[in-house]
């Protein structure tokens, strides 16, 4: 359970009445809802209120949950007075930079608010609806991304018209107030949902209904979630550390693991020197048989290239060197696939950046084209495991290992990374290729334009240190015991 999921149900217990036991001498709510009452006449009859329509009667129908017996649910627009503000125009200069604060509601915090950086004047104030909020009013956002923000004013405040501002009578605590619309944000939310423009409106806040419990229970209420909330913080800061932690061990273990200190050198392994040999015979042989291109060799790395030591049976090589790296170009594939219901003669699915996340592959089941095309396209089909990089739009640079049964091709976006010969094991270059090492290799070679992409020509470059085979197998070995207790403790919740 996130921090955030924990207050929640700690809101949801407080306003079932379950966070703090009830108390018979504290009186009920009914008692105290008509003092509320007999307040806000006294002040409807000084003019210190406007009169409004009077609220619907509460049906069955509304009540989501039973409360106490000692509670009592009531209309939100009957425990306070309520008022949205207004933006006096911004054509008249004499209306803005007085001393009257006015919110707008991305100055809203879930917090008190002790500051307002935009102010209207005296004259604005009086030619305009905006209404002055005193010190303790509650204010909620009504539109927009900031449906069901918060703030309590610790200074007096107009605001704009998104903002809806009550002024709580005397018997209801502006806290409790504060956190029962903090537990009702979602159901704000859904009530705004379906307009162009989304929005919760005065109407629909005060004809709201809320559990009412006695004054006393209120503020012990407040009292208890107050003492509770900065743990459940603090908790929320230790998750979002380990999570940090989590991910710069992960980051160090990979660092290690390419450049030779996550396990054992053994005199034994036969060098990496001799696996290349033999690679780069296969290749030659491959190449004869025309099975491969002849490709334009990269230039031997410099010691000033080199970005770190390695053990002395590794080697360096590239890219290039040991794999195939191909894109699907030149074909407007899009006018032959289907999307959705795959038909039978549809049968290879698509692979687009978003099915590749580095380390994961993500099988793609609705978007297809059809075996014809995918064998005219064979360069770009999927059709052994091999490794898979974006190299263009959002997440650039992710890489996964790519192994499915079923049929996969290339879109326009991932290249793919497939070893020329024998004995290349995928799973130790795409350790590399997560690394940070190889991560900022990548970054150097990206292309920086609007678009920010990678060539071909730039992903075969990369520089790769190559340990003898034997010991590629045991570093993997390693780093797949190691990563998942990573990604157990990035992604520990409470059960």
């Amino acid at each position: 359970m996130t921090a955030q999921e924990l207050k929640n149900s700690i809101l949801q217990l407080a306003i079932q009445g379950k966070l703090v036991e009830q108390r018979p001498d504290e009186g009920t709510a009914e008692e105290l809802y008509r003092q509320i009452q007999s307040e806000k006449a006294k002040l409807l009859k000084a003019g210190k209120i406007k009169k409004e329509k009077p609220l619907p009667e509460i049906t069955e129908d509304e009540i989501p949950f039973e409360i106490p017996e000692t509670w009592e649910w009531v209309k939100v627009g009957n425990i306070g007075s309520w008022a949205s503000g207004a933006t006096p125009a911004r054509s008249n200069s004499e209306y803005y930079g007085g001393n009257i604060p006015w919110l707008k509601t991305g100055d809203l915090n879930d917090k008190f608010i002790t500051k307002i950086p935009e102010h209207i004047t005296q004259l604005a104030f009086e030619k305009t609806s905006v209404r002055l909020n005193p010190i303790g009013s509650v204010l909620i956002a009504m539109y927009g991304a900031t449906i069901g923000k918060l703030g309590i004013l610790n200074i007096e405040a107009t605001t704009n018209q998104a903002c809806c501002a009550c002024i709580p009578f005397k018997g209801l605590n502006n806290k409790y107030l504060f956190y029962y619309l903090m537990a009702q944000r979602a159901t704000f939310i859904k009530m705004a949902e379906g307009g162009a423009q989304p929005n919760i409106s005065k109407e629909k806040i005060v004809t709201s209904i809320i559990p009412l419990p006695p004054l006393e229970e209120q503020k012990r209420i407040v009292a208890k979630i107050e003492e509770i909330f900065p743990y459940i913080e603090r908790f929320g800061e230790l998750r979002s550390q380990l999570r940090s932690i989590s991910e710069d061990l992960r980051k160090s273990i990979l660092q290690q693991a390419i450049q030779g200190k996550l396990v054992e050198q053994y005199p034994n392994d036969e060098p990496a020197s001799e696996l290349l040999k033999r690679i780069r015979a296969e290749k030659e042989r491959l190449i004869k048989a025309g099975k491969i291109k002849k490709e334009k060799p990269l230039p031997p790395i410099t010691e000033e290239e080199m970005p770190f030591e390695i053990p002395k049976n590794w080697a360096w090589s590239s890219i290039n060197e040991l794999f195939f790296v191909t894109k699907l170009a030149g074909f407007e594939y899009t006018k032959y696939f289907t999307k959705g219901n795959i038909r039978a003669d549809y049968p290879v699915h698509i692979v687009r950046a978003k099915n590749v996340k580095m380390g994961h592959f993500i099988e793609n089941e609705d978007e297809a084209i059809s075996a014809d095309l995918s064998d005219l396209l064979y360069r770009s089909a999927l059709t052994k495991n091999c490794l898979l990089m974006t190299f263009i739009g959002a997440g650039i640079g992710d890489t996964c290992e790519y192994h499915s049964t079923k049929r996969h091709h290339l879109a326009p976006n991932v290249a793919k990374i497939e070893p020329q010969t024998d004995g290349i094991l995928l799973q130790y270059y795409l350790i590399w290729l997560m690394s940070p090492e190889g991560q900022k290799s990548i970054e150097k070679i990206k292309k920086s334009t609007a678009q920010p992409s990678l060539s071909m020509e730039t992903i075969r470059s990369i520089r790769v240190a190559v340990p003898p085979l034997a010991e590629q197998q045991r570093i993997v070995a390693k780093i797949e015991k190691i990563l998942p207790l990573c990604d157990k403790l990035k992604s520990i919740k409470e059960k």
